[in-house]
């Protein structure tokens, strides 16, 4: 083979592979454009080297989420059937992470992600895990719970943490007190979601994610001790905001106000109520909070 010949195999090649790794992005963002209109807006406040890989993790999760409580159930697949093809995905995924290639292309994106970012096989199996856990029927202890959180949100913050910091790595006291103001607000995000929720879960899917409280008859205080829980957890992600780099502040103080938003008006809603509605922030305030966060007093501190 020539000299130009090789060449001109190598250059081939390696469009190939960015063609692919562009059209692998852009099946994240659309993803995202129909499943989220509150994590689609806070990305969207993000700057471009971080916004993208963010999407690559947020259409990961969704993909995971429909296997086991969306279009697979749709579809008519068993509970097995669930099982498998989530194992199958985690595989992949694993895979695909030490290869730098998938044929999905969801996992191709997400593992561009994640070997740019550092994110590895300690995040990912405990967000398969509680995806796995999704597929048991078994009542939740307090503290399957607490590791089903860990699992489904929490590890989603510290990889989105893991891009967000890429650039500009902190010290390893600064890591500690980011990663722990990640995990409180995944926690926070997954805790007001159970809330928004608990009609679906305990009436169509029969889940019940807080051990010890009958659903059908939560009292207000129960209620108001779930929300003063949460608004710990916000409480301590919102301390951490100015350690996080500029070009991430305003996106996630987007998404915590947006959650604060929904645990005032939780907090409002008469307990009966939490059984018959998804409570919701309207499109309006949604845009409210996203011009405070990005142009309001403070503005986190661009």
């Amino acid at each position: 083979m020539s000299a130009s010949r090789t060449i001109s195999h190598t250059i081939d090649s390696r469009s190939n592979i960015q063609l692919y790794g562009r059209a692998a992005l852009a099946s994240s963002t659309t993803i995202i454009g129909h499943y989220s209109t509150s994590f689609g807006l806070a990305a969207r406040l993000l700057e471009a080297r971080v916004r993208t890989p963010v999407r690559t993790i947020y259409a990961l999760v969704r993909i995971a989420d429909e296997i086991v409580d969306g279009a697979a159930t749709e579809a008519g697949l068993s509970v097995d059937e669930q099982r498998e093809l989530l194992d199958g995905l985690e595989r992949e995924t694993e895979l695909a992470i030490v290869r730098g290639y998938s044929t999905n292309l969801v996992v191709h994106a997400f593992a561009g992600t994640a070997r740019q970012a550092g994110i590895d096989s300690t995040l990912t199996r405990p967000f398969f895990a509680a995806m796995r856990r999704d597929l048991d029927p078994a009542p939740f202890s307090a503290q399957g719970v607490a590791e089903y959180i860990y699992g489904s949100a929490e590890v989603i913050g510290l990889m989105c943490l893991r891009c967000f910091v890429q650039q500009r790595p902190p010290n390893a006291g600064q890591l500690i007190v980011l990663e722990n103001g990640a995990r409180h607000l995944g926690a926070a995000f997954q805790k007001i979601n159970f809330l928004r929720d608990l009609s679906a879960d305990s009436e169509v899917l029969g889940r019940n994610y807080f051990p010890g409280i009958d659903p059908l008859t939560l009292t207000q205080a129960q209620q108001h001790e779930i929300l003063d829980d949460i608004d710990t957890d916000l409480a301590i992600a919102r301390a951490v905001l100015p350690l996080l780099p500029p070009g991430c502040r305003r996106a996630v103080a987007a998404a915590q106000g947006l959650f604060t938003r929904l645990s005032t008006r939780l907090r409002s809603t008469q307990t009966d109520q939490l059984l018959h509605a998804r409570v919701r922030v309207p499109n309006g305030e949604k845009l409210v909070i996203a011009f405070t966060a990005t142009f309001g007093p403070g503005a986190w501190k661009r």
